[in-house]
């Protein structure tokens, strides 16, 4: 019998069942994980966000397991068939797929032609012919017509036999996994291009003749695959590795059919039925079992893909909202455009709007010295300090025009920060924009963004969908539930790791708030709005709606500056205020003189202050929290600098050293920004000078890095970098940059495909 549920998560996790149990009951109590993971960790022995999430979201699966363990047990036994050896069976199943294998059998179907057989009394003959392959099939099937139901001559009575031992074979759950282990070692994912296709789905050339092993394959590639599957482009199927070469294979049974022969002990002993079993055996394989284990391990495949992939794209988005923010300063918010103008904002140090303008320093008006004095003029009337550029059109000629603002007006002292603008659209155009600027241009809208945005990248941030800021890979082709749930869960940890400004905090900021929900932040908002500034944090409680225990849970988490009491403003929590007041009484100072002064806590033993409810681990994130009052997790605000003169792909040379910013990390390497409109990709290889697994151990999204061109596709925008200052660049080959796919000649299960082909798909970054 299994282990209990937390025994089973513990080891999963390399953690104490104890650990486990304790998080499962806070959970269960309503507990939010960043509660959990900041304010319990005597409770869970420490356990992180990560370990929680994990263990929150494998005690969903297992909870969901045993209750449709509970399911299946009632059906089999209301249909009289549980034995003891087919509970213990059932009991001991240790995942979905195991349990459904066993149900199988029992599971309510349609009337199916097996069932059909058997009503007509034809199990016998079948069960006889298995037994006992020295009877004659036709000669025993002359004994089991039946007109009425269907079977009036042998050959009937026969393919019924054979529909019921097909569909013996098919339900039989040992067989099912020694089936599926041997696809999942042997078993590759073939690809070819649909006949008369090629010109319409040329974006999935590298495709056309593609095969990888089914375990092995990167998500992306998978989900490249299955991509140009559902867009009616490649043919998938999963072959077997001694397949992919057909001039090659033997005749004869292949290695699923002996495997299913053999588990039922049918041979080629030119005994009378002996052909006819092998034949039911060779349909058993063709008509059922392929095709149902085909479907299954794509869609594993398909799953795990679905996984990665969200998980790199919950990493991007993490690293994007705990970028290093800029902080307080007014700040210029430029969204460029030709045509249309280049669309202006000004915001105060605390995000609110000021002034609002639109220049045209470009095609088709030219007024480049109109705009340098509007840039100048708003500066000057507002104390701008900080200039942010949207890095989409016309990025890099306003950047220069703003350069020529800070040449000729040196006393404005301005700095320019080209940022990123995925997203600043869907919020501009969103409800909440239209809400909180009901007479704004939806471009000016963008440009406030903009501005905000390099203020306090979460604060902004958290007001744009997750899916929408442009972090992810193939994000349209995962489950959009779980994406949404995993990023929200991203956005959630980082949003507390944080810790928000409660007088200053926007409705969308707030809701992410651990124990918080979207009216609770409004409530919060129209209660600071009536009100004034929050005084205390216990002056939340006034708050409607907002309970005892809501209060325990988000209080930790809601910073009130310069407040009544001054462990407001910091990650202290309200219920562990009786300990700083101990510490205060021994050292006999002042609240004030004891905050950030380490010095002063420097002869403490934090566990001199330990108790019942507050352990070590709570203690001694009290003594940091002290010595670093509201300390902000986030990175030093760091910016790069673009190559002057290097503005569009084809002002790149290969030797080329750029500065840039990492704007997406995929398992096959980082896109980077580097001024010219177009994303380089530094491929995994080319990252460092030793072996990279995970990128995201090198780089990760917003980071500033260096970078050396290697090589310029102009046809095809590609520019490939490296992080590696020591790699020559590549000679010119117009073709090098494709890569060859691999063929099925070429394809064994445990190869992995070239490099070139790695480089080509990744070039394709698909962030769609």
């Amino acid at each position: 019998m299994l282990p209990p549920i937390a025994q089973r998560i513990a080891t999963e996790l390399g953690v104490r069942p104890a650990q486990v149990q304790a998080a499962v009951q806070l959970l269960d109590e309503g507990a939010t994980v960043p509660f959990i993971a900041r304010y319990r960790k005597e409770a869970t022995g420490e356990l992180d966000d990560t370990q929680l999430r994990n263990l929150e979201e494998r005690l969903t699966y297992l909870r969901d397991l045993e209750e449709r363990r509970g399911a299946v047990l009632a059906s089999i036994e209301e249909q009289g068939k549980l034995t003891s050896e087919l509970r213990a069976v059932i009991e001991d199943a240790e995942t979905k797929q195991r349990l459904e294998d066993l149900y199988l059998p029992f599971k309510q179907k349609r009337r199916t032609k097996a069932q059909i057989a058997r009503e007509a009394g034809i199990e016998p003959l079948a069960l006889a012919l298995l037994d006992n392959p020295e009877l004659t099939p036709d000669e025993e099937a002359e004994k089991y017509l039946n007109a009425d139901a269907g079977f009036p001559d042998s050959k009937a009575v026969l393919d019924g036999a054979r529909q019921i031992l097909m569909e013996k074979f098919a339900e039989d759950a040992q067989l099912l996994q020694t089936l599926r282990d041997y696809l999942k070692e042997h078993g590759l994912l073939r690809s070819t291009v649909i006949e008369g296709k090629e010109l319409e789905g040329a974006k999935f050339r590298d495709w056309f003749d593609f095969a990888e092993s089914i375990v092995d394959m990167p998500s992306h590639r998978a989900l490249a695959l299955l991509r140009g599957r559902n867009e009616g482009f490649l043919n998938v199927t999963l072959v077997l590795d001694s397949e992919i070469n057909e001039d090659a294979i033997k005749p004869g049974p292949g290695p699923c059919e002996q495997r299913i022969a053999a588990r039922f002990g049918i041979k080629a002993q030119q005994r009378p039925a002996d052909k006819w079993l092998q034949d039911t055996v060779r349909w058993t394989w063709k008509v059922k079992v392929y095709t149902h284990l085909e479907l299954e391990l794509v869609n594993e495949l398909r799953e795990r893909a679905e996984e990665e992939a969200i998980r790199i794209f919950g990493k991007n988005l993490k690293d994007l909202l705990l970028a290093a923010p800029a902080g307080q300063h007014v700040t210029m918010g430029i969204d460029p455009g030709i045509r249309t103008g280049c669309k202006i904002a000004v915001v105060d140090a605390t995000g609110k709007l000021l002034d609002t303008a639109t220049i045209y320093p470009h095609e088709p008006r030219n007024d480049w010295g109109g705009s340098i004095s509007t840039i100048a003029r708003l500066a000057s009337a507002h104390g701008v300090t900080l200039v942010a550029i949207g890095n989409g059109t016309a990025s890099r000629e306003t950047d220069k025009l703003v350069q020529d603002v800070m040449k000729k007006y040196p006393e404005a002292r301005l700095q320019k920060i080209v940022v990123s603008e995925a997203g600043a659209s869907v919020y501009s155009a969103s409800e909440l924009a239209a809400k909180e600027f009901p007479d704004l241009d939806v471009s000016i809208r963008g440009a406030v963004s903009i501005a905000r945005r390099l203020q306090d990248p979460l604060a902004e941030l958290v007001k744009i969908e997750p899916k929408s800021i442009g972090v992810g890979q193939y994000q349209h082709d995962v489950s959009q539930t779980k994406l949404a749930r995993n990023l929200d869960a991203v956005v959630e940890d980082c949003v507390n790791a944080v810790g928000v400004d409660v007088n200053t905090a926007s409705v969308p900021l707030l809701t992410r708030i651990s124990g918080l929900n979207g009216s609770l932040a409004a409530n919060i908002v129209s209660y600071r709005d009536a009100n004034g500034a929050f005084k205390s944090r216990n002056d939340l409680k006034k708050v409607p709606r907002l309970g005892d225990k809501t209060f325990e849970q988000a209080a930790g988490f809601l910073r009130v500056p310069n407040g009544d009491n001054p462990l407001d403003a910091s990650s202290v929590h309200p219920e562990a205020y009786p300990v700083v007041e101990k510490i205060i009484i021994d050292l006999n100072k002042s609240m004030k003189d004891i905050l950030g002064n380490s010095q002063a806590l420097k002869g403490l033993n934090p566990a001199k202050y330990t108790d019942q409810r507050f352990g070590l681990p709570t203690v001694q994130d009290i003594f940091r929290e002290l010595e670093k009052p509201g300390r902000d997790p986030r990175p030093e605000f760091k910016t790069a600098t673009f190559a002057d003169g290097v503005e569009d792909v084809k002002d790149l040379r290969p030797g080329m050293i750029l500065e840039g910013v990492v704007t997406n990390v995929a398992a096959f390497g980082a896109f980077v920004d580097i001024g010219v409109h177009q994303d380089g990709l530094v491929h995994v290889s080319a990252l460092a000078n030793t072996f990279v697994k995970d990128p995201h151990a090198v780089v990760k999204a917003g980071q500033v890095v260096k970078v050396k061109v290697l090589e310029v596709d102009l046809p095809r925008q590609r520019i490939a970098l490296t992080m590696r200052m020591g790699d020559e660049p590549k000679k010119s080959d117009p073709g090098s940059q494709r890569g060859a796919p691999i063929s099925r000649q070429q394809a064994r299960h445990n190869s992995p495909p070239p490099a070139g082909n790695a480089m080509a798909s990744a070039f394709a970054k698909l962030k769609r």
